[in-house]
């Protein structure tokens, strides 16, 4: 396994974030970022959403820093830790905007973007926006396409049903021609999707248990099938809910069952929170977890 870091302050959900990130900003991201770095961590995340609708704060939170800004932000204060959006939201935007913003950042990044998509599902913010809801599905695979074409292309080409270009130069583009693509999402669809489309897997707000009996089923698909044949599997990527204190006895012996849960199931990458009175609070816990726990799960670990 590989553990990420959902980032601290840039996404407030209720239950899941601490009263110090209410009024942090860029000193406190930028500390924690570069913390992670120099620890090893795998990746930062930062999840997209232009406004949230007053209905839905309680349960989804009403703070959501652009993902394009702040990952370029800590693109400039890292060296090596990754940087996941977490995710796009496809149908808000052209092919052709992801691949030049986004182609952009993974230049400014030298290669370090992970690009987590998904499909959306706030049916008010997409009105606001003037995007259509009800075809957003199949809209959404015509864009993977297009992506998958038009990626890390200086002369992009694609037809297909939703989405058409040709005669235009993309520059800058990526660095590479494709970058890790992982895709969000809660259902059997999404991870179908992800076998299909992507490299990755990284669903929100399933337990573990739900995990255990989706994949037990998914394993038996001929897509999953397909892709072990190939030497290709889709990996995945789980944000587990459950948030702890390293620094209680009771928290780190609870954090290391939690990965051993984690790894049983077959994760590849855990992007992990961690409860935290403060930012200095919570760099202490990000030490305590790559010194006591990261080394008997990390890939090469004996």
């Amino acid at each position: 396994m590989r553990f990420g870091l959902t980032s601290p302050v840039v996404t407030l959900t209720p239950r899941g974030h601490g009263a110090w990130e209410e009024s942090a900003g860029a000193p406190e991201l930028a500390a924690i970022a570069r913390a992670a770095d120099r620890l090893g961590f795998h990746h930062l995340t930062c999840s997209e959403h232009v406004a949230i609708p007053e209905g839905v704060v309680a349960t989804r939170g009403g703070r959501y820093w652009d993902p394009l800004a702040t990952l370029g932000y800590l693109a400039a204060v890292t060296e090596k830790i990754r940087l996941a959006t977490h995710v796009v939201v496809l149908p808000y935007h052209h092919p052709l905007e992801v691949v030049k913003r986004y182609g952009t950042l993974d230049r400014l990044a030298q290669g370090r973007l992970i690009l987590g998509v998904g499909v959306g599902s706030l049916e008010e913010e997409f009105a606001l926006l003037g995007v259509p809801f009800a075809d957003r599905g199949p809209r959404y695979e015509d864009h993977l396409r297009a992506l998958h074409a038009a990626w890390g292309r200086r002369e992009p080409v694609y037809a297909g049903s939703h989405f058409r270009f040709s005669g235009f130069v993309i520059d800058p583009c990526a660095t590479s021609e494709h970058p890790p693509l992982w895709l969000g999402g809660r259902s059997p669809r999404s991870l179908r999707r992800a076998l299909e489309f992507a490299d990755g897997w990284d669903p929100f707000h399933l337990a573990i248990d739900e995990l255990r009996l989706l994949l037990a089923r998914a394993r038996d698909w001929p897509l999953w099938r397909e892709r072990d044949e190939r030497g290709e599997p889709c990996a995945l990527i789980f944000s587990p809910d459950q948030v702890f204190d390293l620094t209680t006895a009771a928290g780190l012996a609870g954090q290391r069952e939690q990965v051993e849960r984690y790894q049983e199931i077959g994760t590849d990458v855990l992007s992990l929170r961690f409860r935290a009175r403060s930012c200095a609070h919570l760099v202490e816990q990000l030490e305590i977890f790559a010194q006591e726990i990261a080394p008997a799960f990390e890939v090469g670990a004996a």
